[in-house]
C-alpha cells in the first residue's frame, strides 16, 4: 500500500518557483503563492521565485539558470501550458529537459479528470530533468497548482513516500555524466 513511511527522516528539498505570465505581478501571483504556501507548509525551502512572460527564450533562461544552481533541488512552474499562441510552457520546457517524466502529465491530467471532466484535456503539464534539477509545469489556475501538488508533488517530492519517490533518486540523476570519462 502506498504512503508515508513514519520511520524515515523527512528530507527538505529546495524548491523554485516559476509564474509564465505576461499580466502577474508577486501581488497577483495567486498560483505562485498557492505553489509557496504548500511547499512550505510540507517543510520544504523556496529556492527562489521568479516571474517571466510567456516567451520560450525567457522560460529557458531561467530554467537554466536554476539547472546550474546547486542550491536548487526542483523547479515548479504555472501558467502557459494550454493550447492558445502564447501558451509555450511545454515547449521551453523540452527544450532544456534531458529526460521527460511522461507520467507526470498523465498522472496531472487523470487527478484532474475527476474535478474538471474532459476540459483537462487542454493542459499540457509536463515535467522532466536536466542536469540533476526535476522541473515540474503545471496550468496556471489555483486549482491545478492544489491538484499539482497535493495529488503528486507532496508524495513524491517526500523521502518518507513508498514504494518509491523522486527524492531518494536525486543523488543518482547525474549518473550518465560520469560514464565514459578515462575509459
Amino acid at each position: 500500500m502506498p504512503g508515508i513511511d513514519a520511520s524515515r527522516e523527512f528530507v527538505p528539498v529546495n524548491i523554485a518557483v516559476l509564474t509564465v505570465s505576461d499580466t502577474r505581478t508577486l501581488e497577483t501571483d495567486r498560483s505562485g503563492d498557492t505553489l509557496v504556501e504548500r511547499l512550505e507548509g510540507d517543510g520544504h525551502r523556496l529556492a527562489d521565485r521568479a516571474i517571466v512572460p510567456d516567451e520560450v527564450d525567457a522560460i529557458v533562461a531561467r530554467l537554466q539558470l536554476w539547472i546550474v544552481d546547486p542550491g536548487i533541488d526542483a523547479v515548479i512552474s504555472t501558467g502557459g501550458t494550454g493550447v492558445t499562441g502564447r501558451d509555450v510552457t511545454p515547449e521551453a520546457f523540452k527544450a532544456v529537459f534531458e529526460k521527460e517524466i511522461e507520467g507526470f502529465g498523465e498522472v496531472f491530467r487523470w487527478i484532474s479528470y475527476e474535478k474538471i471532466g474532459t476540459s483537462t484535456i487542454q493542459s499540457r503539464a509536463i515535467a522532466g530533468v536536466a542536469g540533476g534539477t526535476y522541473l515540474f509545469a503545471l496550468p496556471g489556475s489555483t486549482g491545478a497548482c492544489r491538484d499539482g501538488w497535493d495529488g503528486i508533488l507532496r508524495n513524491q517530492l517526500d523521502i518518507r513516500f513508498r514504494p518509491c519517490n523522486f527524492v531518494e533518486i536525486m543523488p543518482r540523476l547525474r549518473e550518465h555524466e560520469h560514464h565514459g570519462r578515462g575509459s
